[in-house]
Parts: structure tokens; C-alpha cells; sequence
């Protein structure tokens, strides 16, 4: 005799069915938990080695900036010690100038002229003084100009202004440069003058 399955094998099969969906389902959740957990594994573990990156970076940084400290102490150590050298070598160089432009200053002032005051700044004597007439004021540019030591004179100003000097009523102010001549340094070595100044010449109509 047949034998007949009255059973309701389609709910049956719909439990398998479903039964294996939530299967597939867990293990598809288990796998995504297990790849979101490794890729944040792997995330931390760069995270960290860019950290520990940084550090590094920050600490060699840190030693960039001691030794650009130390190399900003040692030049202005450098330009100190070049701006000393250089005033060293400038005295030296001009060890006797002061001399020769003390000695032009005397040589070169005409009967008629007295000065009363200078000051030097740089290379440029400034000099006032008083003279007798503008004659012996352009005779003493002309013997500063034939100077070896001294040459350029420039006159900024002259004027009566000492009404009650009538010997020597004019003020004057003159700017002079002062120069080197191309013999001084064997001067220097030998101690002999290349040349001697131009003497003076007196002024026109200058009384002794």
C-alpha cells in the first residue's frame, strides 16, 4: 500500500530555508565584525607608527633648531670678531694719518685765516674758522687742494658776521675730504715722505 506524506512539507521546507538565511546571515555579520576589527586594527597600528613618526620628527626638529640657535650665536660671534679685525686693520692702516692731517692743517692755512674749530666725521673735516677777506679763504682752498693729505674742499659758507673784527671779519665753514696719497705705504715701511706739502701761499692784500 502507498504510503502518502501528509505532513505540510512546504512549511517544512520554509523553516530550512529560513534557518539557513539566518545562517548565512550570522556568519555574514561574524565576517563583517571580523574585517571591520582587523581594518581597525590596522588603522590604530598606522595611527601609532605615524605618531611615533612625528615624534621622531619633533624631536629631530628640535635638535635643528638647537644647532640653528648655536649657529646664529656663532655669527654674530663671527661678525663681532670681523667688525673688531676690520677697526684693528683700520687703525693700523691709518695709524698715522691723524698726524699727517694735523701737520697739512698747519701747512696749508695762509697768513689771514685762524681756524676755530673742526670736527672730523669719517673721512670728512669739517672746518670753521675766520678770515681776513674771501681771497684768503679761496687761497686756503687752494693749498688744501694741493695737500697730499687732505684735497676736495668743498666751502659751505662765508660771510661778514664780525663787524666789530676788522681784521678778520668773514666766518667761514669749509668741508674737506680727507685722502691717502699712493706713497704712504712705502712711507710707512721706510719712513721717508714721498713729497712734502705745497707751503702755504699768502693771501692777496694780507697784512703780516
Amino acid at each position: 500500500m502507498a504510503r502518502i506524506n501528509l505532513l505540510p512539507w512546504r512549511a517544512e521546507r520554509r523553516k530550512v530555508r529560513e534557518r539557513e538565511f539566518y545562517i548565512m546571515l550570522g556568519m555574514s555579520a561574524l565576517a563583517g565584525a571580523a574585517v571591520f576589527v582587523a581594518a581597525m586594527m590596522w588603522m590604530n597600528a598606522r595611527l601609532e607608527n605615524q605618531d611615533d613618526r612625528n615624534a621622531y620628527l619633533q624631536q629631530e626638529i628640535k635638535e635643528v633648531e638647537k644647532r640653528l640657535d648655536k649657529i646664529k650665536e656663532l655669527d654674530k660671534t663671527r661678525g663681532k670678531l670681523l667688525a673688531r679685525k676690520q677697526v684693528i686693520e683700520q687703525l693700523q692702516a691709518n695709524r698715522s694719518q691723524m698726524v699727517h692731517m694735523f701737520d697739512e692743517l698747519v701747512r696749508t692755512i695762509p697768513d689771514g685765516v685762524r681756524l676755530t674749530s673742526l670736527k672730523q666725521a669719517g673721512d670728512v673735516l669739517t672746518l670753521v674758522g675766520v678770515a681776513q677777506s674771501n681771497a684768503s679763504v679761496a687761497t686756503y682752498m687752494r693749498n688744501v687742494e694741493a695737500s697730499q693729505w687732505l684735497g676736495r674742499p668743498d666751502l659751505k659758507k662765508t660771510e661778514i658776521k664780525r663787524v666789530d673784527d676788522k681784521r678778520m671779519p668773514y666766518d667761514f665753514t669749509m668741508d674737506v675730504k680727507l685722502r691717502k696719497p699712493a706713497g704712504s705705504e712705502e712711507e710707512e715701511q721706510t719712513g721717508v715722505a714721498p713729497g712734502t706739502a705745497v707751503p702755504p701761499q699768502p693771501a692777496a692784500g694780507a697784512k703780516p
